[in-house]
């Protein structure tokens, strides 16, 4: 069974140098370790030379915790990091785009069957559910780490949007722990988090009250 057919995109981290105080794949490590279920390299001011790097080592320590066939790791966007990854043996399970970065069929022409792609969209309108894993929807409150997002979504938009759309719908932008109860109860198929992992004091435990709040939520 492929990591496409395994995803599962409940507890999501995603994660660059920008938004930690510490090496990435020590977060990555932690988050993992506690329960999170997909990860995302997503950095606006890394080199390409630096994103292999951080997916490099954050495919080590997914395989170290004996993760990699059931924790998909993702880049943000760069597709032509991905490629370049893979070449260098880095097992890099497929990308996340936005609807103006580089089209779904074009990333799933060069990754394959088995990759996962991932779109942020606030509706599954127009979406190729054919090629597309799930959708990336936000924000759920203003936050400096996706001020490009839009307008806020509501609970009640979220619930909408699940109630009607055939692949997994994964929810973030300034969610925090407070927040988790009510994502899970409107039945979205998970949440991401940026700084409330990353921008922790102790990742490893805000990773785990956020995957525990998560599955007493459902």
């Amino acid at each position: 069974m492929s990591i496409r057919e395994r995803l599962d995109v409940s507890a999501y981290l995603v994660i660059g140098q920008e938004n930690c105080t510490r090496p990435v794949e020590e977060v990555v490590a932690a988050a993992v370790d506690e329960g999170f279920t997909c990860v995302q390299i997503r950095s606006k001011v890394a080199t390409a030379r630096e994103l292999i790097a951080a997916l490099d080592k954050s495919a080590r320590v997914i395989r170290d915790l004996g993760k990699s066939d059931t924790v998909a790791l993702l880049i943000n966007d760069r597709l032509d990091v991905a490629l370049a990854a893979r070449e260098a043996g880095i097992k890099v399970d497929g990308v996340h785009v936005g609807q103006s970065d580089i089209p779904v069929e074009v990333c799933r022409k060069y990754l394959g069957a088995d990759s996962v792609v991932g779109l942020s969209a606030r509706t599954f309108t127009g979406v190729d559910t054919a090629q597309v894993d799930y959708i990336g929807v936000g924000v759920l409150h203003a936050t400096d780490t996706k001020s490009d997002a839009g307008a806020i979504i509501t609970l009640n938009e979220i619930a909408a949007l699940v109630k009607n759309c055939p692949i997994p719908a994964v929810v973030g932008g300034g969610v925090k722990l407070k927040d988790i109860p009510a994502l899970a109860a409107t039945g979205v198929g998970g949440f991401f988090v940026v700084s409330a992992v990353a921008g922790a004091d102790n990742p490893r435990l805000a990773a785990r009250e956020l995957v525990n709040a998560w599955r007493g939520g459902r």
